[in-house]
């Protein structure tokens, strides 16, 4: 194998790989890395499964950011019991891999700083679309309120966890 061909465009191999180790690692890190807090509403579960989904964003770009969130954590909630919210998560937490991914792709500037701002608007994301989900499936304007903290914490552990650490693995990546 000569050196011009390891250098070479991604392959669809390598993208369905990485993908599918996006959404595994998204699924086991929503799955088993959580501790659920007595808060009302659905608040109450704090995963680490953002970590992998914003990693696939940052790295690999909003296709992958979309791919992981909108399977793994749609997974999750089937596999959970939580089937109704699925629907729900598909859509808000796919958005929001695939926002980070875009912002990070195409706004220049300091890296950690532009990554920052994509999570916070991913964050943003997630309390609108829970909010409003939950609205849609109780009935109830006041309850969802007390999945926003939850919401928040996810978000903002994941955004410390990753920022450092994606221009090291963004390097090493080469996707």
């Amino acid at each position: 194998m000569n050196s011009t061909y390891s250098h070479a465009a991604p392959t669809k191999t390598r993208a369905i790989v990485i993908n599918a180790l996006f959404i595994a690692l998204t699924l086991v890190a929503t799955m088993f890395i959580n501790l659920r807090l007595p808060i009302m509403g659905n608040g109450g579960l704090i995963h680490l499964g953002n970590v992998p989904l914003f990693i696939a964003a940052l790295v690999y770009g909003k296709k992958t950011g979309a791919i992981a969130g909108a399977f793994g954590m749609g997974l999750f909630d089937i596999i959970s019991g939580w089937a109704i919210w699925s629907p729900f998560t598909f859509v808000i937490v796919g958005l929001m891999g695939f926002v980070v991914g875009l912002i990070t792709e195409k706004v220049p500037g300091n890296r950690a700083l532009v990554s920052t701002l994509a999570i916070a608007l991913a964050l943003i994301i997630k309390v609108v679309g829970y909010y409003f989900a939950e609205v849609a499936l109780y009935g109830n304007w006041v309850q969802p309120l007390g999945s926003i903290p939850g919401n928040v914490m996810q978000v903002v552990i994941a955004g410390i966890i990753v920022v450092p650490l994606t221009a090291r693995l963004k390097q090493r990546a080469k996707f």
